[in-house]
């Protein structure tokens, strides 16, 4: 963490003038939780720096939203079992308390523990709802934890940094999905900041491309491995491109797929129960969208090399992005052959008023070959993902049920922008040297601040964006 800090710059500003440390910023982290019982989320004299605790996962008659005042009656306690009576939120996974530690923990909890960017700054936390099996939270859950976020900002008077450490495939990856349109829309609302890490995916091998011209054809592989229960691919194309998809399982079976809106479609293919789902444009998407579900009829998924045929008629575009869900979910057995590591970044990062992370290795000053990438493309256009790199491995940080771990993901990283837009929010909005110091304009800041990495003679670029995160660079001079 220290190490960490200094890369990020973050040092500087806070063991001399302007001495930034996040107070009277709030920081809302929407993850998996908290553990409120960590002293590292305390002051000095025992009391909480959690302003709100929304627990989404609890029932409709049970109360959800904790205050400050609750959390200090069950910290009043001599146990983590009574205060856990009185404010009955876990966080199980850990995650959530760990990207907290990172963005704004006081290193209370030992002697001698490092503190996160953005100590002083008092947090909001929602824990997201519970996911279905191999699924994340719903949108709608994640929109309405924003929504409460700024909306409780707002009622204090508070500028907000909003840390979302988390994403999905599913998507066009074009920045304009429902929930990409939401936090567009949400960011220009009272004085915030949206920092979203650009995911794991950037080795996954859970993304190709294929660009064709009018009358070629083209073949993604896709090698489904053993004790699979089921897996899905997604298509996105042009809607006016004309196209012939053809899906033929390891045995040679197959199967072809209309392009223009069929609505859903049952089929088998090698004892493999087949769903398809030929979408058309919607109000917030013009292009459209093929998705293949594989299930099986008895236990697993035919093991072996499915193959996905496109043939073109007349096409504009010719683009065909396919994208199978994240790895955490299916795990590091099934993969595109030939992937392409561009634009592997989650959902919802492509918005283009949040502020992209991903990560690099400090230690090396190298990328981090797990962290998302933008498409190289688009590299040098206004429209460039991920926005900033910051330190994503082997981050020291908060550790539910007490103590620190060790940490590595775009995950980790997203916190460290996180904490260090509140630090310029302090400085602009609360020391009074900016008060429209939010929104775009901090990461206008961040990005002209930004450290060039080696290695890279194209910025921004689809791996870093404009660089690492460097604070004292960043602020105005």
């Amino acid at each position: 963490m220290i190490q960490a800090k200094r890369a990020s710059c973050i040092t500087s500003v806070q063991s001399r003038e302007p001495y930034l440390f996040g107070k009277d910023i709030l920081i809302g982290i929407i993850d998996s939780g908290i553990d409120f019982y960590h002293f590292d989320f305390r002051n000095a004299d025992g009391t909480t720096r959690i302003n709100y605790l929304w627990d989404q996962t609890r029932k409709a008659e049970e109360t959800s939203i904790f205050s400050r005042e609750d959390i200090n009656e069950a910290l009043s306690f001599s146990s983590r079992e009574e205060a856990y009576a009185k404010v009955p939120s876990r966080d199980f996974s850990g995650h959530g308390t760990a990207v907290a530690g990172i963005a704004a923990g006081n290193g209370m909890e030992s002697e001698g523990a490092q503190r996160g960017v953005a100590p002083e700054a008092e947090l909001i936390i929602v824990k997201l709802g519970n996911p279905g099996t191999n699924d994340f939270p719903k949108t709608t859950e994640l929109m309405t934890g924003i929504n409460f976020c700024i909306e409780k900002a707002l009622e204090v008077k508070r500028p907000i940094a909003v840390n979302i450490s988390f994403g999905n495939t599913y998507g066009s990856h074009t920045g304009d999905s429902i929930l990409e349109t939401y936090i567009q829309n949400a960011a220009s609302v009272w004085k915030n900041v949206i920092c979203i890490g650009s995911g794991n995916e950037g080795a996954s091998g859970g993304h190709t491309d294929l660009v064709l011209g009018s009358g070629e054809v083209g073949e993604a592989e896709l090698a489904v491995g053993e004790y699979d229960t089921g897996i899905s691919i997604q298509i996105w194309k042009n809607y006016a491109d004309d196209a012939e998809i053809t899906l033929i399982s390891p045995s040679g079976e197959s199967f072809v797929i209309g392009d223009k809106g069929q609505g859903t479609i049952q089929t088998e293919l090698s004892d493999t129960k087949i769903l398809i789902f030929s979408g058309s444009p919607t109000p917030y998407f013009a292009g459209q969208e093929i998705y293949i579900s594989l299930l099986p009829k008895r236990d697993y998924i035919r093991t072996g090399i499915w193959r996905i045929r496109i043939q073109t008629g007349s096409v504009s575009d010719g683009t065909f992005r396919l994208y199978l869900p994240s790895e955490s979910a299916i795990g590091r057995t099934s993969r595109f052959l030939l992937p392409t590591p561009e634009g592997s970044f989650t959902i919802p990062s492509a918005v283009q008023a949040g502020i992209s992370v991903g990560a690099y290795n400090s230690r090396t000053d190298s990328y981090a070959d797990f962290s998302g990438r933008g498409f190289e493309n688009l590299s040098g256009t206004i429209w460039n993902k991920p926005d900033i790199a910051a330190p994503g491995v082997g981050i020291t940080s908060t550790k539910a049920g007490g103590g620190y771990g060790e940490y590595t993901g775009t995950s980790f990283a997203t916190p460290f922008v996180t904490g260090s837009s509140a630090l310029l929010m302090e400085w602009g909005i609360v020391k009074g040297n900016d008060p429209y110091l939010y929104g775009e304009k901090v990461k206008a800041y961040l990005i002209r601040g930004a450290r060039k990495l080696p290695g890279f003679e194209v910025w921004p670029n689809e791996m870093v964006g404009y660089g690492a995160l460097c604070v004292a660079s960043s602020l105005p001079t």
